[in-house]
């Protein structure tokens, strides 16, 4: 096959773009340029690195700016979640419009029968069904951020280091094979957000936004710069001047950006037992009814009972989960293999 590697300059991208070329398949490097407008490095890492890695592969590489459309299907969706009080996740916005969307729509006008990347996921077919499965290295899986992509895209992936048993494999084989990012750290910054001050990057695009922080029966413990500094679940950072009555802990449990309040309580408050989600994308024939659901990157799933709707599903929850913010991807699984994702729309007890 003609496959087009997304090679970031990382050790995993370099890794799968070699494992690809070994295959036997016809392979060519992609360089993408996703947030230099904003400084970043992180999912879009330096263009150098990914030449050495092209270099030791023994593979032409392109360089793609997608920095218009970054910003435009990536950032200006997370400004404005943040801005109406949710929380959402860019990796996941990210694989489905640009990593996933614009990259595979372009390599497959381009005669491409693939596209290769370094995430840890396995995807395969079973009759007519694109299969999407965690990572034999769960504790790296990324199936959770690709569920959003959708088995037609996914249709047209591949991922080498789904297979790999630890990222200490991954960082051997690069080094066999001569790779000078062998060693490299992982990112663990927003791409877009290299210092790693999210508060400080909301703030400045979004302009101060003051308000009040409250307990749920309006009482002012608090002043705040922006809601959009504050997200569900939330405990370090609130500047509370004084304890609460009982003397425990305070979360933030609920954001009215209308009202320009943080609302905080007790941890209990943060339990939810059912979930509304929008616009599901489904990896079955048929609706699921029963699966595990995970709301975040590396949260343990927990089962549930889905109902689906014209439009969305409602997702009830055998035990509460706490911190559960709208915004948020939730993805059932049913074990290793995704069954179904959406976006989080509200939540109750």
């Amino acid at each position: 096959m003609r496959v087009l590697a997304a090679i970031s300059g990382g050790v995993d991208s370099a890794v799968a773009a070699a494992l690809a070329l070994e295959a036997g398949h016809d392979v060519v490097g992609v360089h993408l340029v996703l947030a230099s407008a904003a400084g970043g490095s992180g999912c879009a890492d330096s263009a150098a690195d990914a030449e050495q890695v092209a270099a030791a592969v023994g593979i032409e590489l392109q360089v793609w700016d997608l920095s218009a459309q970054f910003t435009q299907l990536v950032m200006t969706d997370f400004l404005a979640q943040y801005a109406a009080g949710r929380t959402p996740n860019p990796c996941v916005r990210c694989n489905e419009h640009v990593k996933f969307g614009l990259l595979v729509a372009q390599a497959q006008a381009l005669g491409f029968d693939a596209v290769c990347t370094g995430h840890y996921a396995q995807v395969s077919t079973d009759g007519d069904q694109v299969v999407l499965r965690r990572a034999a290295y769960v504790p790296k899986d990324q199936s959770y951020v690709l569920a959003a992509a959708g088995p037609a895209r996914l249709a047209r992936v591949l991922f080498p280091l789904g297979a790999v048993t630890s990222k200490d494999e991954v960082r051997a084989m690069a080094a066999a094979r001569g790779m000078v990012v062998a060693d490299k750290p992982d990112s663990l910054d927003l791409c877009f957000v290299p210092d790693g001050d999210l508060r400080g990057f909301l703030r400045a695009q979004l302009g101060p936004a003051p308000g009040e922080i409250v307990e749920a029966d309006g009482t002012v413990v608090g002043h705040h710069e922006g809601t959009y500094g504050f997200t569900i679940g939330q405990r370090r950072g609130l500047s509370i001047g004084r304890p609460a009555p009982d003397g425990r802990p305070r979360y933030v449990v609920a954001l009215d950006p209308i009202l320009h309040q943080v609302v905080v309580g007790p941890v209990e408050a943060l339990d939810v037992t059912t979930i509304t989600a929008t616009t599901p994308v489904w990896f079955t024939d048929a609706p699921v009814t029963r699966c595990l659901v995970q709301v975040r990157a590396h949260a343990d799933p927990v089962p549930a009972v889905v109902t689906p709707t014209a439009t969305t599903i409602e997702i009830h929850l055998d035990e509460p989960l706490r911190g559960v913010a709208p915004g948020q991807s939730a993805v059932g699984y049913d074990a290793d293999r995704v069954v179904l994702q959406a976006t989080i729309t509200s939540t109750a007890v």
